[in-house]
């Protein structure tokens, strides 16, 4: 009985690590074609001069603004674009009367978002490519499959300073 028992444990444990082995070499897979996507887009739009940031986001100013810098729970009004790599744009608000009402670098955003608010002044514009990290990550989020990196162009409308 106990010989049976340590067997029955032994296969288990094997079960485990070969799952865990598995998901591992599917994510690196995942991993190396988003890696590869961007690559791709940067490649191929040499004169967008984005500077990578220690996230792993990718901001490039396009318009600076000469406002204020957002601060950590400022409300930020926002006018922005979002697109796939192959420029299919999956939202936007640019066309309506309305702003995207935020507070700054609180999690109310994706993460990459929530970030290039912060380099923005007021009135400018920028461009950011977010890696899926610091997107929808691996599961996605309707209609951004899993691992899809993103491009964002953002308008800094105005802030309403915090408390």
């Amino acid at each position: 009985m106990e010989k049976t028992i340590k067997n029955i444990t032994s296969l288990i444990i094997l079960g485990i690590l070969l799952i865990v082995i598995v998901s591992c070499d599917v994510s690196r897979k995942y991993n190396k074609e988003e890696r590869a996507q961007i690559d791709n887009y940067l490649n191929s739009n040499p004169t967008l001069d984005f500077e990578l940031k220690a996230s792993g986001l990718y901001y490039l100013e396009i318009t600076p603004g000469a406002g204020d810098l957002p601060r950590r729970s400022d409300t930020a009004f926002v006018k922005y674009t979002g697109t796939f790599l192959d420029g299919t744009i999956f939202d936007s608000n640019v066309e309506r009367d309305d702003t995207l009402v935020r507070p700054v670098d609180e999690g109310w955003l994706i993460p990459g978002m929530d970030e290039g608010i912060t380099y923005m002044r007021v009135g400018g514009k920028s461009l950011l490519l977010i890696p899926s990290s610091l997107a929808y990550g691996p599961a996605g989020w309707y209609p951004i499959p899993g691992y899809t990196p993103l491009l964002i162009e953002l308008e800094l409308v105005r802030l309403k300073p915090g408390p």
